[in-house]
């Protein structure tokens, strides 16, 4: 079955083909790094990197561009209230969406960046003007004509037949249903960064950014532009009428956009308190596998519910797929396969398949997996599985964990990164027992556990329980469970 997709453009599922034979151009609004990144933020970007991780599991050629926003609005101010550079403020807030991204195993993009492409967004404003599609006004900014666009509102479904010719607005982001004239390029006010330009000083409107930057990578018409729902209205409807106002083309074929996620039932804000960064979830004790686990366990069209029990959930469900996996790869099986496992192998990689295709489906992919895991475990308790099958039985795992990256066991290190950001930023009353608990069992590595183990069970055998008890008090002093089963010795972290 062919990956079908929710357009939103169309307002419906689609069978998704990209316009060059078998290679997929794709372009994703990225962060604006005026602060760190919150989990609603985090949502959207894993559901755009597993789309992008599922293209290439499905053969196809991958073109995926990411725009970092690193001058807008905000930036703006906050740089001149801090009396910094631009580039200055947002360093710190780039580095930190970069490692936030590798915490969570989000694969990078092609990165694209706002302030090294303003003279082609200067170029951009100019061709606008040429058409009639744009105007300067005096102060030197410069306004995209709403009115000079009659198929305004097609992406967002607003009508906007009583719009005021002429009305303008400045701001970069704003919610109102009524059409205007945004900007294309603000002139410099006083105190503010600039940027001299052939259409004067000033800097790139917001909406302007993403246009230039996704054509120049991807060209005037490319397959699919990825975002959260909140960019709808108004930052994607006004790329698509100022890059077709220019080319007379399709901006992008499909778009995707993430719903927004709900906090213990509630929307999140500042104000309630309810206002988590990936940084603060970890310094709580979760783990950045189980975080990445529970916003992927949700379709991206629907709205998820963040809760503190789901994260909890959340890390159960990596430990099962974890223990699953090391129960095959270290146990001793007789030769041979059973039809009964290969057949339970490939018909989980068929729903796996079946349900990404069906709009992304991760919630039925998940499903599929823990069917094959619960399966195997009562066939690996009464001595069913062969050889041959824990192959077949790891390559289903393998096929789930290209998509969803969970399996891989690192999330001691990336914890104690955080940790130590904490100490550095001043932020050690943020650090809960639960992270340091875990830093401290994090800090002994696999091979370092396999080796107590191994001198645990040779203490043992020569009845030196006094050695063989102390190592096992260590090892759960450090978060270690110890387990001994009929397959040999098993061990996870807390």
């Amino acid at each position: 079955m062919p990956l079908r997709l929710y357009n939103t453009m169309s307002s419906q599922v689609e069978e998704f083909h990209p316009l060059r034979d078998n290679e997929v151009r794709m372009y994703a609004c990225g962060p604006t790094v005026y602060d760190y990144g919150h989990i609603g933020n985090f949502r959207t970007f894993i559901a755009v990197d597993m789309l992008q991780r599922y293209l290439r599991q499905s053969g196809y050629k991958l073109r995926y561009v990411m725009n970092i926003t690193d001058l807008d609005d905000k930036i703006i101010r906050n740089a001149a209230r801090d009396g910094v550079s631009v580039q200055h403020y947002t360093a710190k807030y780039q580095k930190a969406f970069l490692e936030d991204s590798a915490m969570i195993e989000i694969e990078q993009p092609h990165f694209v960046r706002a302030t090294e492409n303003i003279p082609q967004m200067a170029e951009f404003v100019e061709k606008l003007v040429e058409k009639d599609a744009a105007y300067r006004t005096e102060d030197g900014s410069y306004y995209f004509r709403i009115a000079s666009f009659p198929r305004y509102g097609k992406l967002s479904k607003k009508d906007f037949s009583e719009m005021r010719d002429g009305a303008r607005v400045d701001v970069d982001e704003y919610d109102k249903d009524s059409a205007r004239d945004f900007a294309l390029w603000k002139a410099p006010k006083p105190g503010e960064a600039s940027w001299d330009a052939s259409v004067g000083p000033g800097r790139p409107g917001w909406h302007l950014e993403c246009s230039v930057m996704s054509m120049q990578e991807l060209g005037e018409s490319f397959d699919l532009h990825a975002g959260g729902e909140d960019l709808i209205f108004p930052h994607h409807e006004n790329e698509i009428a100022q890059s077709e106002s220019i080319t007379g083309k399709t901006f992008a074929r499909f778009w995707f956009h993430v719903r927004f996620l709900l906090v213990e039932g509630e929307k999140m804000s500042k104000s309630l308190g309810n206002f988590y960064t990936l940084r603060d979830l970890v310094l709580k004790g979760h783990k950045p596998s189980s975080i990445r686990y529970l916003l992927a366990s949700v379709p991206y069209r629907n709205q998820l519910n963040f809760t503190f029990d789901g994260l909890k959930q959340a890390a159960v469900s990596v430990e099962r797929l974890r223990n699953f996996r090391q129960r095959l790869t270290a146990g001793d099986f007789p030769s041979g396969s059973s039809p009964e496992m290969q057949a339970l192998a490939a018909e989980t990689v068929d729903r796996m398949r079946a349900a990404l295709d069906d709009d992304l489906n991760t919630a039925q992919a998940q499903g599929a997996i823990f069917e094959m895991v619960r399966t195997a475990n009562s066939a690996l308790d009464s001595g069913q599985v062969k050889k041959d099958d824990t192959h077949s039985l790891l390559a289903a795992l393998k096929k789930f964990d290209e998509i969803f990256a969970v399996l891989k066991d690192d999330d001691g290190p990336k914890m104690k990164r955080v940790f130590d950001w904490a100490l550095a930023e001043g932020r050690e009353k943020d650090i809960t027992p639960e992270l340091r608990e875990a830093v401290q069992s994090g800090e002994l590595s696999d091979a370092g556990i396999e080796k107590k183990i191994a001198e645990m069970d040779a203490a043992r055998r020569t009845r030196n329980f006094t050695v063989s008890d102390a190592l096992r008090a260590e090892l759960a002093a450090a978060g270690v469970v110890i387990e001994n089963t009929k397959d040999g010795v098993r061990w996870r972290r807390k």
